[in-house]
């Protein structure tokens, strides 16, 4: 199958998408940047081909697709988090053997007993009404274990909390840190079997094995491939192989959105305010400094300073019936007037309501230097899933500009990747047909 790819690298998240030569979005990937960029690049492009064989699944059970494939899926992921688990479970006895000095059988057996409870959550997790789930399997082992942890140490004291976290946080990245891709076939096949098992899709098996048997075969023909993002300058591509954020933002969200005028992106590291013209061409754009305040890496801050999923901030933000006064956003007084606040009894929904205002509040102020907001305007990067964030905008944008439609779209995050994809679709060189990622791990 003919499919051109487009990779945005980010600060703290990297993104894949698999377009097809009609120039339709067929698959998307997401994963953690972290420090290894080149992994991460390989990972998001595995992602990215995983979600599109299961697109052409849907298509290939349509009829009965609304309810076969969320269960499909639903059980493949489920057979890639337990074999992260597993490798997390391996790596952190090892840890523990080298580092503990004493009571090493002791803890060996409280980790066993953790990740025992943590395989079974795990199940619980990975179900069509189960929606709420993180992206990141970092994300979700540590909330499950840190949790458990602090629950055991609370009943046994002889066993220290800090030790226990020492020996995840020693042991996660080289977990997350391997490609877990090369088992589709595997996680597949076994999802298959789960699903075939439910009554209700018994009658479909024979369908299900079919299609599931082509989908292991399918062979993608990878045209081209552009780059971009904050990590852009660590792919392996040709100068003209990459593009830069501000273009490919700005034609990934007319792409998404055709009317968009207006496009705010705020990611990990960097947030952009853009003004583009009725082909996506980026007429005016304005960034923030080299400060990270505002952005998605200090709302990953928070989050670890309140020991919260970042998934978790912006529901509890939405809680707040007392919005605290914050004007600064920096990350690095962050930590410090965050326990100053709940030292002085100030509740955590309030400051981190007042937290998400601040954060759109320095938007606000790109969007005026860049021109002001033009209908339509577009919110896009993976601030624009977070609620609070959504909720403070469009407060702000009614107070400054009027009442506004706001695009958001469930795919916001991957927009730069969708720009970078559509210019690899229109670049006629093609001089990246056949780049293997895989190799990035060389560097």
């Amino acid at each position: 199958m003919e499919c051109y790819i487009g990779i945005d690298l980010g600060s703290t998240t990297t993104k894949a998408v698999y377009m097809d030569a009609q120039e339709r979005i067929i698959g998307r990937g997401i994963t953690n940047s972290r420090s290894n960029y080149d992994l991460a690049c390989q990972i998001a492009r595995e992602e990215a081909e995983i979600s599109a064989r299961f697109g052409i699944l849907k298509q290939e059970i349509a009829d009965k697709a609304s309810m076969v494939l969320p269960w499909l899926l639903c059980k493949f992921k489920l057979a890639q988090h337990m074999a992260q688990l597993k490798s997390l479970r391996q790596e952190c006895t090892v840890v523990a053997d080298r580092l503990l000095k004493e009571k090493k059988a002791e803890y060996q057996k409280v980790l066993s007993e953790i990740f025992d409870r943590m395989e079974l959550e795990g199940k619980k997790l990975y179900t069509p009404e189960v929606s709420n789930r993180s992206d990141f399997f970092r994300d979700l082992a540590a909330v499950q274990y840190l949790n458990l942890v602090e629950e055991l140490t609370g009943k046994k004291k002889e066993f220290s909390f800090d030790k226990l976290v020492g020996i995840f946080d020693s042991s996660i990245l080289k977990v997350e840190s391997k490609s877990y891709a090369k088992d589709f076939d595997q996680y597949l096949k076994f999802a298959r079997d789960e699903v075939v098992k439910l009554p209700e899709f018994a009658n479909l098996r024979s369908k299900i094995e079919a299609a599931t048997d082509k989908i292991i075969g399918l062979k993608f023909d990878v045209k081209n491939t552009i780059g971009t993002g904050y990590g852009r300058q660590r792919l392996p591509f040709p100068k003209h192989q990459i593009r830069s954020e501000i273009l490919c933002h700005g034609l990934g969200a007319h792409v998404m959105f055709p009317n968009t005028r207006t496009v705010l992106d705020i990611g990990g590291q960097d947030t952009k305010a853009i003004q583009v013209d009725g082909e996506g061409i980026v007429t005016n754009f304005q960034m923030n400094d080299r400060c990270a305040a505002g952005c998605g890496r200090y709302l990953g801050y928070i989050a670890d300073e309140m020991n919260m999923g970042i998934q978790e901030l912006g529901p509890m933000a939405l809680k707040s019936t007392n919005v605290a006064k914050i004007n600064s956003t920096c990350t690095v007084f962050a930590g410090a007037e965050l326990r100053e606040r709940l030292s002085l009894g100030e509740k955590r929904e309030d400051i981190l309501a007042g937290l998400h205002r601040a954060i759109i509040l320095r938007a606000m102020s790109l969007l005026a230097r860049s021109g002001g907001i033009v209908s339509e305007f577009t919110f896009t990067g993976g601030v624009a899933r977070n609620e609070a964030a959504v909720k403070a905008l469009h407060k702000l944008v009614e107070e400054n500009y009027g009442k506004m439609k706001i695009n958001i779209s469930a795919d916001s995050i991957f927009t730069g990747a969708v720009g970078a994809a559509l210019f690899a679709k229109r670049d006629t060189n093609g001089e990246m047909a056949n780049v293997d990622l895989s190799k990035l791990r060389q560097g």
